[in-house]
């Protein structure tokens, strides 16, 4: 999630929406990161393209998130090779490795105003799990080809200035950029590969059937060959077996004021931060200013509520940090889906779905578009490979209830698990020091008896 006042669409020209019929190769739905991605791709293979969105270009989860790029998904990488075996979760694994180097290349190999790399980013442990992080090193690096390194404990503590955190996994390839600068500037390269975009154009009607779709607006119709669906959980009448496989989600986010000194006595690693429980994600940004995203509902609420939370957590985690300072609080809503994996490939002949890219990060949105793009042009089928990650209801409102019961548990037994791996670090402290006094003592005595001798 970027400040969206670093970069408000007030400042960026508008697109016009669709007035006219239209026919295309391919027609994309929805305006984020994958469609752009996937449009961009499609045109330059030489495809006729046109991209509707139904408000303005990356509006809400794609222009509204911290802008990490890191290799991987949104499950642990265990967890995916139980279930699609270890051959196909590394296949997966590199499309994934692919979409980050296409962000990368996209962004140096082109001048997209404002956007540039800051190198690296951290995975901590809120937990004391030497064991866990072993085991990840050994699959990461050594089976899935992953450049990464192992940080022990005060290693970590050198560079983040808390007790809260114990290992890290450090990821010195992955990256961040302005998010929202990048997809605007992801929307200006798909123009120019001849993608032609509307905007305040929404899908009110779609017709799948036949070789060629008809896609419906409220001033015009278009035919097509091929439609994606590249939605989120708001997509809407085209795509209402979608949206239902999809969680709403909003996380909130702020951007501190200038900390100046304070923040170089807390925090010193210039990447970003997040902890294995995927509660807390923050990054330094402008020199002297965390970025920071935190609490996540189920339902819309007010940024300026969370906001204060966000500041205690700030303060809990680091205390020279103490009541930092809010310039700017907002939110973002994301889809989530049941199996935490992207949803990608052909739901029917001509009909492809690229959603469920919340928790994903933006090397993902990159690799589904390519992938799309080249299935549909090319033949290529490694689409099939998110076949078992089929659409799942996420059981509407009961579902929404439910996740919300679950990021409550979820957080406060994250909490519970630090306190407790803080209090047994305490505790071995203790015993050391106090072990540390009996040599001493016994020394002391034998040094005592010798003198006696």
């Amino acid at each position: 999630m970027d400040n969206p006042s670093v970069n408000s669409s007030a400042d960026l020209p508008g697109r016009p929406r669709l007035t006219f019929d239209l026919d295309v190769d391919i027609c994309v739905i929805g305006g984020g990161l994958a469609g752009l991605t996937m449009a961009r791709e499609a045109a330059r293979m030489g495809a006729s393209v046109a991209l509707l969105e139904g408000r303005e270009i990356g509006w809400n989860a794609s222009g509204h998130n911290l802008g990490t790029v890191m290799p991987g998904y949104g499950i642990a990488v265990s967890d995916l090779i139980d279930r699609v075996g270890f051959d196909n979760a590394r296949e997966l694994w590199s499309l994934a490795q692919e979409g980050a180097d296409y962000v990368r290349a996209t962004v140096t190999g082109n001048a997209m105003p404002g956007v540039t790399l800051t190198e690296g980013a951290l995975e901590v442990s809120t937990v004391d799990a030497g064991d866990e992080l072993i085991s990840r090193l050994q699959t990461l690096g050594e089976d899935f080809g992953t450049e990464i390194e192992g940080w022990q404990i005060d290693r970590v503590r050198e560079t983040l200035k808390t007790d809260r955190y114990f290992h890290a996994i450090h990821f010195p390839k992955a990256f961040q950029i302005d998010g929202r600068r990048y997809v605007h500037g992801l929307a200006a390269l798909a123009e120019e590969a001849g993608v032609r975009i509307f905007e305040d154009t929404p899908v009110i009607g779609l017709d799948p059937a036949g070789i060629r779709k008809r896609v419906f607006t409220p001033s015009a119709k278009l035919r097509c060959t091929h439609v994606v669906l590249a939605g989120n959980a708001h997509l809407g009448a085209p795509g209402r077996r979608l949206t239902a496989t999809l969680l709403p989600t909003w996380r909130y986010a702020v951007l501190t004021e200038p900390l100046g000194e304070r923040l170089a006595d807390a925090i010193t690693f210039q990447g970003s931060v997040t902890d294995t429980h995927d509660i807390d994600h923050f990054r330094i940004v402008e020199g002297d200013r965390l970025l920071w995203s935190s609490p996540e509902t189920t339902w819309q609420g007010d940024p300026q509520r969370y906001a204060k939370r966000i500041q205690n957590r700030i303060s809990a985690f680091f205390p020279k940090l103490k009541q930092v300072g809010i310039a700017e609080a907002w939110s973002g809503m994301f889809g989530q889906t049941v199996h935490g994996m992207p949803q990608i490939g052909e739901l029917q002949l001509g009909l492809w779905v690229l959603s469920g890219f919340g928790r994903q990060g933006l090397n993902t949105t990159a690799m589904g578009g390519q992938l799309l793009a080249r299935s549909i042009l090319h033949g290529d089928d490694r689409w099939r490979l998110f076949s078992p990650f089929e659409l799942v209801w996420a059981g509407g409102s009961a579902g929404r209830a439910a996740g919300q019961v679950f990021n409550i548990w979820s957080r406060g037994y994250s909490n519970a698990a630090s306190a407790l791996s803080r209090y047994r670090e305490r505790a071995r402290g203790r015993e050391q020091m106090r072990e540390r006094a009996r040599e001493a003592r016994i020394a002391a005595a034998r040094a005592q008896t010798a003198r006696l001798k």
